[in-house]
């Protein structure tokens, strides 16, 4: 039995194209699957694709520092 590996912010960051404190914003304000290690944050990348495809990452108008009003 193999175990989906942990990896970091920058790791979802590259996985995704977007910067890292993209990542930490999404994680904060809209509940991107994260799990803290000690001081650290880490993730699954099979948790972030399914809360990508869910529609977690769209954006939402209103959203501080979003294009639409």
């Amino acid at each position: 039995m193999s175990t989906e590996p942990w990896v970091t912010a920058d790791h979802v960051a590259q996985h995704l194209g977007v910067a890292k404190d993209t990542v930490y914003r999404w994680r904060e304000r809209k509940g991107l699957p994260a799990h803290r290690v000690g001081r650290l944050w880490k993730f699954q990348l099979s948790e972030v694709d399914e809360w990508v495809r869910a529609g977690g990452a769209d954006e939402d108008v209103g959203e501080p520092g979003s294009r639409h009003t």
